[in-house]
């Protein structure tokens, strides 16, 4: 083998990688968004998966690019990671086609219509009409890139072959294929060299290269395509940084579904080989064979693991644990920017968990007026900081997912939330605030009176109601119950006036002192303020349902007259019955009960 023939190898495993590049990444734009819906269907029927996923990988040629497209499908909460797990096997299985087409390339007959299926005689005929359809149509560039990237691959892979059959001849090249003849060595440099390139595909098309020279038997490539499949468990390894915990484990998944089956599959091998003594281990292997063995092994290992996919899931979430607190906010996948609909609905579903966190957070701290809890007031903190960090990120999200091309519901939609967050974040700074308040009643041993008590705690259960409400509202986007909100903050208002005036009586006979004062109305302020968010909430779902535009001002002043206005009348008549402050705290908890 001369220098020659060195470059002529660099030259053409430069083409046949760049080839299978921009094949690999036309045929994935081409196929892909019509692939994502069916992947996002996925029933529960795992043998369903295993049949998708080997037919994703093999119209786009890549168990990678399955993987990370599984890897973003569970990152922004579409797909369960017990759902991606047939899949990835499926995958390994469909990605066995490349081998079969590269292994095209050994035909030889003499009969003309024998010799078309070679890929050297049919693939300069696909490249001219990849040239030909590249030059005269602009919509079909991605059809003119598999084309020219199907013959450039091919090109790329006969070039390889007549380079390297100088290498039979060669006593070191000899020599080093009786080192892959050691299963673990081979399997290093099975996945090293697959790592490097990241694609199996690729790897095993330079194999069956090296195959034609006739120095390579069973025994030496065995071990390296086992360890090809586990080379390219990289990709989704390197794809899953930056995503949230089951998307990791779906690498995670990837990696021990190969590995176990590779270590398996040697053990039994060698066992059986060493038992009844295979014949066919010294023989040459050539490039269908090398297909065989990669199809063989790929099935194999998807039958003896399928019953495992759930010892498979056990596993990967030992290795990736949970911590005690999961972030949502790893939901928010940026891949998913892609089709906006599905990042709204993801924005939707975080912001109603926002939601829940901020009503959470305003009745721990109401309970601390109570009974002081310094741990519960610690869990209000942290909740609150938490909240802050939904704003934020969903704010940013948000902003990205406006930017985009969307219709005119989804660009409301996107306006709505981004409103509402804004008023969920502000409700769990107000019950920060309430929890402060709370402290400071605890540090100075200071009370309200009895009738200050019960006249906070009568206004405390009208805003547990209208936040209980609120969260309801954009929940279910309920345009009834959006209606009821608006005459309970003002019943809300309302009550926040009376308790006032009366404190103002009790300091005037002494009852009361002006420290407790400020801070009663400290208090006072915040329990309005959240409920004043409440209708911020409630009227925007129901000018953005009605109207497409907010106008907070316009609906409140159409709600009061005509009939908008005898259904609010009386709708606030009835809250300003239940909340009445001459009613005994239990009857109003009584009245709450037979509501719910």
């Amino acid at each position: 083998m001369s220098i020659y023939d060195v470059f002529s190898l660099m030259g053409g495993l430069a083409m046949f990688l760049y080839g299978m590049h921009i094949m690999g990444d036309a045929l994935e734009k081409q196929a892909g968004k019509r692939l994502q819906p069916i992947l996002e269907r996925m029933t529960s029927k795992r043998i369903k998966g295993v049949l998708l996923g080997a037919a994703v990988a093999a119209v786009i040629q890549s168990s990678s690019a399955t993987t990370v497209m599984v890897v973003g499908f569970v990152n922004s909460g579409i797909m369960q990671l017990g759902q991606s797990i047939p899949v990835i096997m499926g995958a390994n299985i469909g990605t066995t086609i490349t081998a079969w087409i590269l292994s095209l390339t050994g035909i030889q007959s003499s009969n003309f219509f024998v010799s078309l299926l070679k890929p050297a005689t049919f693939s300069p005929l696909i490249g001219f009409a990849g040239i030909v359809m590249l030059m005269s149509s602009r919509r079909k560039r991605d059809t003119a890139a598999i084309m020219l990237g199907f013959a450039v691959l091919m090109f790329g892979m006969e070039l390889m072959s007549d380079s390297v059959q100088g290498l039979a001849q060669m006593q070191s090249f000899r020599d080093l294929l009786i080192l892959f003849s050691n299963p673990v060595f081979g399997v290093l440099v099975g996945a090293v060299v697959t790592a490097v390139i990241q694609s199996s595909s690729a790897s095993v098309g330079i194999l069956q290269a090296i195959s034609n020279t006739g120095a390579l038997n069973y025994g030496a490539a065995l071990p390296i395509i086992m360890g090809q499949n586990i080379g390219t468990c990289i990709t989704a390894i390197i794809s899953s940084i930056g995503t949230n915990r089951n998307a990791k484990r779906v690498a995670m998944v990837h990696l021990y579904f190969n590995l176990i089956g590779t270590v398996l599959f040697l053990c039994v091998f060698y066992a059986l080989d060493g038992l009844i003594g295979f014949t066919f281990t010294d023989g040459p292997v050539n490039a269908l064979g090398i297909a065989i063995t990669h199809t063989v092994f790929n099935v194999l290992n998807t039958t003896v693991l399928f019953p495992f996919i759930d010892r498979l899931e056990w596993l990967a979430r030992k290795t990736i644990r949970d911590s005690k607190q999961v972030e949502q906010l790893e939901l928010l996948d940026r891949r998913l920017l892609n089709a906006p609909t599905l990042a709204i609905e993801q924005s939707r579903r975080l912001t109603i968990e926002m939601a829940k966190l901020a009503r959470e957070s305003y009745q721990k701290a109401e309970g601390l007026l109570d009974h002081y809890d310094p741990k519960v007031a610690i869990h209000v903190e942290e909740t609150e900081m938490s909240i802050d960090r939904y704003e934020d990120r969903l704010g940013a999200y948000l902003i990205q997912i406006s930017a985009l091309n969307m219709s005119e519901t989804e660009s409301r939609e996107v306006s709505k939330i981004l409103r509402c967050i804004g008023d969920f974040e502000r409700i769990s700074d107000h019950a920060q605030n309430i929890s402060e308040t709370a402290l400071e009643l605890h540090t100075k041993g200071i009370s309200f009176s009895d009738e200050a008590t019960n006249e906070t705690q009568v206004m405390r259960a009208a805003v547990r109601d209208i936040l209980d409400k609120a969260v309801t509202v954009f929940s279910d986007n309920d345009m009834a119950l959006a209606e009821q909100v608006e005459p309970l903050e003002e019943v809300v208002d309302r009550l926040r006036t009376i308790i006032k005036a009366n404190h103002v009586e009790r300091l005037r006979t002494g009852a009361c002192t002006i420290e407790l004062g400020f801070v009663l109305n400290d208090l006072l302020t915040n329990l309005e303020r959240i409920s004043d968010h409440c209708s911020n909430i409630a009227v925007n779902v129901i000018e953005f349902e009605r109207q497409g535009s907010p106008d907070s001002h316009e609906y409140l002043r159409q709600v009061h007259n005509s009939t908008e206005g005898s259904r609010f009348q009386r709708q606030y008549e009835e809250y300003l019955h239940q909340y009445d402050i001459a009613c005994p705290v239990p009857a109003v908890m009584e009245h709450q009960s037979q509501e719910a």
